[in-house]
């Protein structure tokens, strides 16, 4: 099957149907581009919605991440990233190996269409200025013989006159001659153009035509294979990333799979644990007996007149239920047991001792105002912190040292003095995290029950609450009293809150706002992120309440309700000559 056999006399049709396969051919091209578009914006929009739910760093969602079911979301997040990824891996391939690769070929296919079709016509043209020729010469010879039967009829007749002179005769015998050469010369070109004609035929139909044809035929050939091996090409590329994207489903599984429900509940428990016992059982107390009720031993009411030693029975002796309110009014009448459960079973516990709740305050650096499990958590992630940091400081420390040495022994290379400020500098940064570390070491050890409990001395060195160490103390502690008022979280210090618990509560009930003891204004803008801290802008003029005891930290308030501490270099502090207290400096 041959077009230049078959399809000799469709030039026109040939050349209509092989555009029409180069226009098949830039549609699919362009079915492809729009298919990579998709999966980049499919991509884009996976790693959007990956990043959308990746928690936060130094958020409070990136605590939660503790959890094996939110490491398990996690870690489905990060396979739908990769598996994002592969889907950029498709549009990648396909745009390399189909649309531009195509793209190049349809340039090339229009180039070797356009030469094929143009020697067509060249071979048209060709014979069909053959066919004028041999139309002209045809035309030529059939007037030369006409020309010349006139001119014997016309000599014929002359000669059969007899009143015609022999010259005129002679003339026109000779004109005839003339004619009959001219019709015999026409005859022969005809016939020798006559026979061209048909050879040129005969190559036109059985060699040119045959030989562009099969070219057009060949390409056109070429493109349908080439369309289909980028069909192949284009599923191949989708197989070849589906390996990738089922170990991306693979890993979501396995991810499910390593959710522990049981490590879960244990991360809840160390979460919240207070290390506070529960409450022992309540006596009856007999109201048939005409005589005046005494506070017994384990009594929920507070009095000021009652043993400063209570407790509760059983076996939570030593230990009373941090979190139920005492009703501090002895004339109102006790709330029903079922209250009192209710109250027990909804209560929260305090987080927070009363004097930072009610004025803003910071944390103290101890800790001191949480339950003792969270104190002691908190005071080892601290010390972990602490030590990563003093090796991390050992290290540059050790690469300065280091260096100093090369220095010595190649003066070239630099001078060992310029290091000596630097290694002074990182060796004080020691020294000073192993004294903050010790301190901390040694808040935790008293937690854990291998130190006696901390004294008045130790509390001031911690530098946050210098000056007010006392009051900290007891305000956290009111926080974990029992309900009839006494703080139970170390023996050590039982004795002297139980005695001072029945006053405390209208002590903070009657407490008036700290004085001012001066103004400051704010050199530079501060953002107040944490808690007990208070944002200013710069330019700002806010009271001083208290000022820094060497900790770094000054304690100022912008009205009466919004206060809290600011670093001391962010501020110039005015303070007032007569205030209670006051420095005279500026």
């Amino acid at each position: 099957m041959s077009w230049g056999t078959e399809l000799w006399d469709q030039f026109d049709n040939l050349e209509k149907h092989t555009q029409w396969g180069i226009d098949i051919l830039e549609k699919y091209i362009k079915f492809v581009k729009e298919r990579t578009e998709i999966e980049l914006s499919y991509a884009k929009q996976l790693r959007n919605l990956s990043k959308k739910y990746q928690p936060k760093k130094n958020s409070k969602e990136e605590e939660e991440y503790k959890y094996t079911a939110c490491k398990a979301f996690l870690s489905t997040l990060n396979e739908m990233n990769d598996y994002a990824g592969q889907h950029e891996v498709i549009s990648e391939n396909m745009t390399s190996q189909i649309t531009v690769d195509l793209t190049r070929y349809v340039q090339e296919l229009k180039q070797e269409r356009k030469s094929n079709f143009h020697d067509g016509r060249k071979a048209q043209q060709h014979i069909e200025t053959c066919w004028k020729q041999l139309e002209s010469s045809k035309r030529r010879f059939e007037r030369d013989c006409k020309e010349a039967d006139r001119a014997q009829q016309y000599f014929e007749k002359m000669d059969a006159d007899i009143n015609v002179t022999k010259a005129d005769v002679e003339k026109a015998r000779q004109q005839a001659q003339i004619r009959q050469q001219m019709a015999e010369d026409s005859k022969a070109d005809y016939s020798l153009i006559l026979q061209r004609f048909n050879q040129e035929q005969w190559e036109y139909y059985h060699t040119h035509i045959p030989n562009i044809f099969q070219k057009i035929q060949e390409m056109e050939e070429r493109r349908i294979v080439r369309i289909g091996e980028s069909m192949k090409t284009y599923a191949e590329v989708d197989r070849q990333v589906i390996p990738i994207i089922g170990k991306c489903l693979d890993g979501i599984v396995k991810a499910a799979e390593s959710i522990d429900q049981k490590n879960d509940s244990q991360l809840v428990v160390e979460a919240y644990k207070s290390g506070f016992e529960p409450p022992g059982d309540i006596e009856f107390e007999d109201y048939t007996q005409p005589m005046k009720r005494t506070v017994s031993d384990n009594s929920l009411s507070s009095s000021k007149e009652g043993k400063p030693e209570l407790r509760f029975g059983g076996k939570s002796k030593g230990k009373l239920w941090p979190f139920i309110k005492k009703n501090k009014s002895p004339k109102q009448p006790k709330e029903p047991l079922s209250h009192r459960f209710n109250e027990f079973m909804t209560s929260k516990p305090k987080i927070h001792c009363f004097r930072s709740l009610k004025r803003g305050g910071v944390t103290p650096e101890d800790f001191s105002n949480f339950p003792p499990e969270q104190r002691r958590k908190k005071l080892q992630q601290k010390v972990d912190d602490l030590n990563r940091e003093i090796q991390k400081e050992t290290d540059q420390r050790d690469a300065i040292t280091k260096m100093k040495d090369v220095y010595l022994k190649n003066p070239q290379m630099g001078d060992p003095a310029s290091l000596d400020q630097k290694l002074t500098e990182v060796t004080q940064n020691i020294e000073k995290l192993r004294l903050e570390a010790q301190k901390f070491e040694a808040w935790l050890a008293e937690v854990e029950g291998r130190l006696p409990a901390r004294s008045e001395q130790a509390r001031r060195q911690s530098g946050l609450y210098d000056g007010q160490t006392h009051q900290t103390v007891t305000n956290c502690a009111q926080d974990r009293e029992s309900p009839d008022g006494s703080y139970t979280e170390e023996q050590s210090q039982e004795s002297e809150h139980k005695a001072l618990a029945p006053d405390f509560d209208d002590e903070f009930d009657d407490e008036e706002p700290l004085p001012a003891i001066g103004t400051c204004k704010a050199l530079y803008t501060f953002e107040g992120q944490n808690e007990g801290t208070i944002s200013v802008v710069e330019g700002e003029t806010l009271s001083v309440i208290e000022e820094d005891k060497g900790d770094g930290w000054t304690r100022i308030r912008r009205n009466e309700d919004e206060e809290g501490y600011v670093p001391t270099s962010y501020v110039e502090v005015y303070l007032d000559k007569n205030a209670k207290g006051a420095k005279t400096y500026i």
